[in-house]
């Protein structure tokens, strides 16, 4: 028999069901859509937010067991030496020759010295000897939590992490880690390694000019010596040496050294 013709309520319902349909899709569309949005925005909250956070908020309570600079000079073949140590059990002269060397404002800064920033700019757009502005707080964040290689991407990383750390640690513990993570070639992480390898001797044992030189090497440690100091070393050495009595005069060290504080802030 054939069909019978579809009547108007037939047509109106067929109409009705495909508006339906549309209506369904665009709202499946749109929840897509949303949940792609919510899962990119969780995505990121993890990895820009919750992990950093945890991760130094880890490192305000212990020592970095090891970082990916470590990890990539062992892969290289070095032995690799590190043993971190309590800021009290470093000598108080390593402490003031690194912030001579590298960060006189060290404690005047939150993490970034705009001065040294500027200065250094100047100085590169002059023609003048390339020069960098990294503070220790760069330095640490650095060290401690990303790639050695320099690029744009871990340059934002730096200043990210730089401002984390600046403001969950106190400028003590800043210093702690950035001794006990810093790298002094052949294999020694931390002055306590360094100390040993190069000198024989304890961080706590460390003399002015002992510290000196680890801080004149700093920039290029598996370049310079130490302990075996050519003409450029030794002339940066003794300048840092004068330069850390400037920082205990002055009390410039006073944020990281409970010694170099006036007796009313101890």
């Amino acid at each position: 028999m054939p069909r019978p013709a579809p009547t108007r309520v037939d047509r109106q319902r067929a109409r009705d069901a495909r508006v339906n349909l549309d209506l369904d899709l665009g709202r499946i569309k749109r929840r897509k859509r949303y949940g792609l949005f919510i899962t990119t925005i969780s995505v990121l909250f993890i990895a820009l937010v919750l992990m950093p956070v945890t991760w130094a908020g880890a490192y305000l309570f212990i020592n970095a067991p090891s970082t990916l600079l470590m990890m990539q000079r062992a892969a290289e073949g070095e032995t690799i030496r590190h043993y971190p140590i309590p800021i009290n059990r470093m000598s108080p002269h390593i402490v003031r020759a690194v912030i001579a060397a590298e960060d006189a404002r060290f404690c005047e800064h939150e993490g970034f010295d705009v001065e040294a920033i500027q200065e250094a700019m100047e100085s590169n757009a002059a023609g003048g000897r390339t020069r960098g502005a990294s503070t220790i707080s760069q330095q640490t964040a650095k060290n401690l939590f990303l790639w050695p290689q320099r690029s744009w991407v871990r340059k934002g990383f730096e200043t990210y992490f730089t401002a984390l750390i600046e403001f969950m640690y106190p400028k003590r513990r800043i210093m702690e880690h950035y001794l006990n993570v810093a790298e002094w070639g052949d294999g020694n992480f931390g002055i306590e390694a360094a100390a040993r390898a190069r000198f024989g001797v304890s961080a706590a044992d460390l003399t002015p000019l002992q510290a000196a030189r680890l801080a004149a090497v700093l920039p290029s440690p598996n370049r310079w010596s130490a302990d075996s100091p050519g003409p450029y070393v030794r002339r940066r050495a003794a300048t840092i040496v004068q330069r850390a009595n400037v920082i205990r005069n002055e009390r410039l060290a006073s944020c990281a050294l409970i010694m170099d504080r006036p007796n009313t802030e101890r």
